[in-house]
Formats: structure tokens, sequence, C-alpha cells
């Protein structure tokens, strides 16, 4: 969370949380934060690197093979789930790949396992099948390495990961025609990340009218992206953490194997409150510091799936939340506006469009002072798109 709110490269943290939730791994399962943390730095060393070579060392990723009950895939009994998952969810999708193939895909992760004692990866030569196999067509004494190259070389692969790279940045509707565009691009650059990126952000159809506001904000965008436009100040980033987790988005705990559902899913009639209350909590930071924390300790109670805060604990999460602080004026002023005054028809539509992705859903009342006004788009329901 610290990292997400004062880095300098936003979108490698944009994109290292992406690959968390494509590369999905939980903390509960693997139980171990040190692996948890080394899968982490390799998203983020590759968060818009080389897609083959994340591929490759997810292979090799402690975390993940514990996750996936990989550590315990050998010969004669192969474990399927991360040849099931490495197809389904990681490179092809559903409808690219018989149940033959897992069954031989798993056979070629035989013997890729962890030493218990050190986290590390290991190769245990003899539990790993050294049997022909074939996937996709392709045959030979497959292992891991080899495997992954055969999906990597499938057009599937690229246009898989171009149209979820879409729903992430564009729409929920990826356009077939650009997705296989983009894709042909990707693969031509052997796999590049920025290759990809670069072609979806030139695209029309990032800047298209029609595109805005479809998105949902995840947690993590709601309040990191709340936090670094408007420039909080903060201390300690524990209340952010115990937010972004009480709506839903529990860091290195995702839901299953197939991460976040996303999209509309973050928002019902609960969510969509508990939402808003969040804000409304952040922008009480020109209160006075009692009166916040007392407003702001609920949240301290309980993270979903960890157990409540000790008294050492709740006086830390108070002291962080009385170091939350909003220089409404400072912000105004780079819109010409000021928080005691009532901003006029030009300065009300610029703060509307630095805040808005679109029109209010509902009409801002124009007598509202400038911090006043300026809350009552935040409050708005379109703030939650993007």
């Amino acid at each position: 969370m610290r990292e997400m709110l004062s880095t300098t490269t936003p979108l490698t943290e944009r994109m290292t949380l992406f690959w968390h939730n494509h590369f999905t791994s939980s903390q509960q399962k693997v139980r171990s934060i040190q692996l948890m943390a080394h899968q982490n730095s390799l998203f983020r060393q590759q968060a818009s690197g080389n897609f083959g070579t994340l591929l490759h060392a997810i292979g090799r990723d402690p975390a993940m093979l514990l996750y996936l009950d990989n550590s315990s895939n050998r010969k004669g009994a192969p474990n399927e789930n991360f040849a099931r998952e490495v197809m389904e969810l990681f490179t092809l999708g559903e409808g690219h790949y018989e149940e033959q193939d897992v069954k031989e895909a798993a056979r070629a992760l035989t013997g890729w396992s962890v030493e218990r004692d050190t986290g590390e990866f290991r190769i245990r030569p003899a539990a790993h099948d050294t049997g022909s196999k074939t996937v996709l067509g392709v045959s030979g004494n497959l292992d891991g390495d080899a495997m992954f190259d055969i999906l990597l070389a499938q057009p599937a692969c690229a246009e898989y990961l171009v149209a979820k790279l879409w729903r992430e940045f564009i729409s929920p509707t990826p356009d077939p025609r650009e997705v296989r565009r983009i894709a042909g691009q990707l693969r031509d650059s052997h796999y590049d990340i920025k290759t990809a990126l670069r072609e979806l952000f030139l695209a029309p159809a990032f800047w298209e009218v029609n595109n805005r506001a479809t998105l949902v904000k995840s947690p993590v965008e709601l309040v990191v992206g709340t936090l670094r436009q408007f420039r909080f100040s903060y201390d300690d980033p524990l209340p952010f953490t115990f937010a972004i987790g009480q709506l839903g988005q529990n860091l290195f705990n995702p839901p299953n194997v197939k991460g976040w559902p996303g999209g509309d899913a973050w928002i019902n009639s609960t969510t969509l409150l508990a939402r808003e209350a969040v804000l409304e909590r952040l922008f009480r930071a020109t209160e006075r510091p009692a009166a916040r924390a007392q407003v702001m300790m609920q949240d301290g109670a309980k993270l979903p799936g960890q157990q409540a805060l000790g008294r050492e604990g709740k006086i830390q999460f108070a002291n962080a939340v009385t170091r939350i602080g909003f220089d409404a004026h400072a912000w105004l002023a780079e819109f010409g506006s000021d928080d005691a005054l009532v901003p006029d028809l030009r300065q009300r539509l610029a703060i509307q469009r630095a805040v808005l992705a679109r029109e209010p859903s509902a009409p801002t009342n124009a007598a509202l002072h400038g911090s006043a006004y300026l809350r009552s788009l935040v409050m708005d329901p379109v703030y939650q798109l993007k």
C-alpha cells in the first residue's frame, strides 16, 4: 500500500497488481509472507517486461507451486491443478485445449517442487516423468519449460492476454478485430508487455468517449486513486489497507484461483454504501483529529480474514487516522477556486472534469462552496467509475 501511494512509476504498481490477480496466489494457503513477497517482487520486476519470461518464472515460483499443489506433483500420481490453471486462467482460456492436454501438461510438470525448509524451488529428478508426452499436438520428453513454450506459441495465448488487458484499461467488451491486431504485435515482439500496453493506450478505443465510465474502480483504485489525486497527507498506510480489505480486496488474499472477479461485481447495494462511507471518512480529514479518529476507529475493528486488532494495534490505527490530511485550499487553488468561496461555472466544470469520468448522475448544487462542491462530486456514484 505504501509503495502504491508513493511510487513515481504508478503504471508499474498497477501492472504488479494486475499480475497478482492474473497469476493468483493466496497467503491463506501459501502461509509464508516471505514467499508471497518474493512473488510480488517478481511481478514488479516483469510488470511491463516480458510475458514469456514471467510465465517461465511463475512456473518456478514457490508460492505458486504451493498454492496450486504442484509441490506434490510426481511421476505416477500427477496433480493436475497447476497444469489446468496455466491453460485455463494464465495463457489460453477455456475452449483452446482438451482434457488430455491438461493431463499431459501435468506430467511435464512432475518433480517441480519446493524445498520446505528453505522455501526454494527444486526439481526432483526421481519424481519427474521422463516419458514422451503430447501437449497441443507437440510430442516429446517435455518438461515444464517446453510445455510453457508450446502454450506461448498458440495464437490464443496472446489474444487471451490482450483481451484481459483490454478489460482492465478500456472497456468490459473487447473489440475482437483490435484484439487480434494487438495480439499479433505482442507475438511479433516475443511477448514484450510494453508493446501490448503501447498499442492499447494509442488505440482509438482507449480515447473513445463511449468507453469512459464503463469500468468500475476496484477498491485499490478507488482508495489509492483518491489519496494520490487529492494529495492526502498521512504517516501510516494502515487505515487504507483496512479500508480496501473491508471493501473486498484484501491484498495477498484473493478469494480463489480466479482472483477478484472485478468489473460490476465490485458494486452492489452493500458495497456501494461502504465505498461512499470510506470516501466520506477520508474527506473528514479537515475536521478535528479526535473526531476523525472516533469516526474511523470502527474501520480498525477487524479486517476480513484476519484477527481483530489488539490494544496496541488500535492505538496505532487511531494515531494513523489523526494524521490523515487533505488541503482543500491548495487543491482547489489549481482551478482558481477556494475552499471558502462558491466556484463560478467555469471553475465548477473544470473541477468536475478532473474528478468524474462523465457528467454526474444527479445535478450538483451551484451554491456550494469549494470543498463542499468537491465532496458532492466525490460522493456521486459516477466517481466509482473510470
